[in-house]
């Protein structure tokens, strides 16, 4: 039987010669003492309870504590590596960029170069066909001086047949 403080204020004993029945009083303060050690071992019980549950939410806390400077401490290191990984793009972006203009600079000064050699052969050209040109004028006014005068003045095609060594080639209706 559980007692509440109303049963022990409305408790009431019979009366006997002496005043009340002591057997009775004994019983009840038996019945007291039952209880009153029953509810110190209940309070004992939740009180440790109460402790195991106030270290396991202290050991929570701890984690959660944990957890959150793991946190913070990831979302720093990852800030760092986005701002590392970012100066090393633009280092290598610059890198490339350099030696693109490197290779540009490359390329540029070898088109002056093979324009130049250009200009130079078609120089060279020109010079060797008014040498040429010359040479040929020259001949054939040389020609012209030993040639007898019955004999036709011989062809540019023959000079320049004559040059390469080989006999001029006659048309029909020429003579032998």
């Amino acid at each position: 039987m559980k007692l509440t403080p109303l049963d022990i204020q409305q408790k009431q004993f019979r009366r006997s010669w002496n005043g009340v029945d002591a057997n009775e009083v004994e019983g009840f303060l038996k019945l007291c003492a039952s209880e009153i050690e029953e509810c110190v071992k209940e309070t004992i019980s939740l009180k440790e309870e109460l402790r195991r549950k106030e270290r396991k939410i202290a050991e929570f806390r701890e984690r959660e504590q944990t957890l959150q400077e793991t946190m913070v401490t990831a979302q720093r290191m990852t800030a760092d590596l986005k701002e590392q990984a970012k100066k090393e793009a633009d280092i290598r972006l610059s890198e490339a960029e350099l030696q693109a203009e490197k290779i540009t600079a490359v390329a540029h000064g070898r088109l002056v170069q093979i324009v130049g050699e250009i200009d130079e052969l078609k120089r060279q050209r020109a010079l060797f066909q008014s040498q040429l040109a010359s040479m040929i004028d020259s001949h054939k006014k040389l020609l012209e001086t030993f040639s007898e005068p019955t004999v036709a003045p011989p062809r540019v095609d023959d000079n320049i047949a004559f040059l390469r060594g080989s006999a001029p080639q006659k048309k029909q209706g020429e003579g032998a």
